[in-house]
């Protein structure tokens, strides 16, 4: 069983700084992509990352693994459809 705790990020964002919704080929800070992601009203994350030491990380509010896989390859499959 898979268990994970998805809490809330708040941001100050930078006077003068202005944040576009639209695809990049730049990497981003993580910490602005949970945020975004944790005002998206999600119903199920699967999280996938490296720590600063290059372990894998992974994380998921789907307790059955093979959902969360399920959810990692249809993800993948609109990443390569689209991205």
């Amino acid at each position: 069983m898979w268990r994970a705790r998805i809490g809330r990020v708040r941001i100050k964002q930078p006077a003068g700084v202005a944040v576009l919704d639209v695809p990049t080929r730049l990497d981003l800070d993580p910490v602005r992509v949970l945020s975004a992601a944790a005002e998206a009203g999600l119903e199920r994350v699967v999280l996938a990352g490296y720590t600063k030491d290059g372990k894998e990380y992974f994380a998921s509010s789907v307790a059955d693994g093979g959902d969360a896989l399920w959810l990692l390859a249809r993800c993948a499959r609109a990443l390569l459809n689209n991205g």
